[in-house]
């Protein structure tokens, strides 16, 4: 393998332009390491180690944003007082990343860009509306995360841009929760994952492996907004079917992943929502 080391951002993008996709940039390395005994493969491409680049690190506050450094890590999120008050859900998924070494390494974009559709941190942010910030030589692309992911493991960053901020909006909310299901409680993929907001902007529902990508549910959140009143958990099933399509794997069946999201939601929500 090889392995380039850039002082700054820029001579990071300069690493990253030209090349056709065969230079990947790494940071916490958390996910590619993990698979690098058995991608053989993996071991022959160009990496970019961006871990020592400062000016990617911060979280930072402005009026109406939060800001994620490209290297931002989960631990950074869960020793933020602030972040804790105005985002918890952000602090409640960074505790399911794996044990505290990996909360430490691990980055908020390299979250994202690992595009795993069982992601803790991606549905959180998702559902409080983050913006990945992108750049390249060429300049800097924003696009709302709900709309980044095209495919499995397909999303809209091309191959010279990388994940400099993730920008999240401070708004009041009513309502906030996220619910994790796996086979024990930490240090587990999720079987089902959501997270869930009511604010200014409306409802957002987020699920976690229950897609090819980690997905906004439009049809359920349409039931909310029309505070439709439901009698079961049963009632939420047209909507979910609507809203995303599980598969059968090794964790569980796609009829377990649609019924625990259906039961999950309406435990959660029957109270705010006046179900019965």
């Amino acid at each position: 393998m090889k392995l380039l080391l850039p002082e700054t951002v820029r001579d990071a993008l300069a690493h990253m332009a030209g090349r056709d996709g065969v230079t990947t940039p790494i940071a916490g390395g958390t996910d590619l390491l993990v698979h690098w005994p058995v991608r053989l493969g993996e071991r022959d491409r160009t990496y970019v180690d961006l871990w020592q680049l400062q000016e990617l690190k911060p979280l930072r506050w402005t009026a109406d944003a939060l800001i994620l450094g490209g290297l931002t890590t989960y631990w950074d999120v869960i020793r933020d007082r602030r972040a804790g008050d105005e985002f918890p859900l952000l602090v409640a998924a960074a505790r399911q990343v794996g044990a505290i070494q990996i909360q430490a390494r691990g980055t908020w974009a390299g979250n994202i860009v690992n595009a795993s559709p069982a992601a803790d941190g991606v549905p959180a942010l998702m559902a409080y509306g983050a913006v990945v910030v992108l750049e390249s030589q060429r300049g800097t692309e924003e696009v709302p995360l709900d709309g980044f992911y095209t495919g499995y493991k397909d999303m809209r960053r091309r191959p010279d841009q990388l994940i400099v901020a993730v920008r999240i909006p401070r708004r009041r909310y009513s309502y906030q929760t996220f619910a994790k299901v796996g086979s024990r409680r930490a240090q587990s993929i999720a079987k089902v994952g959501l997270a869930v907001t009511q604010s200014d902007d409306g409802w957002r529902v987020v699920a976690a492996s229950m897609a090819p990508t980690i997905r906004r549910c439009p049809a359920i959140e349409r039931l909310l907004q029309q505070g439709a009143v439901l009698r079961d958990s049963d009632d939420l099933l047209p909507a979910i079917a609507r809203d995303v399509s599980p598969i059968d794997d090794v964790r569980s069946t796609a009829e377990y992943r649609r019924r625990v999201m259906a039961r999950v939601l309406y435990d959660e929500l029957r109270e705010t929502c006046g179900w019965r």
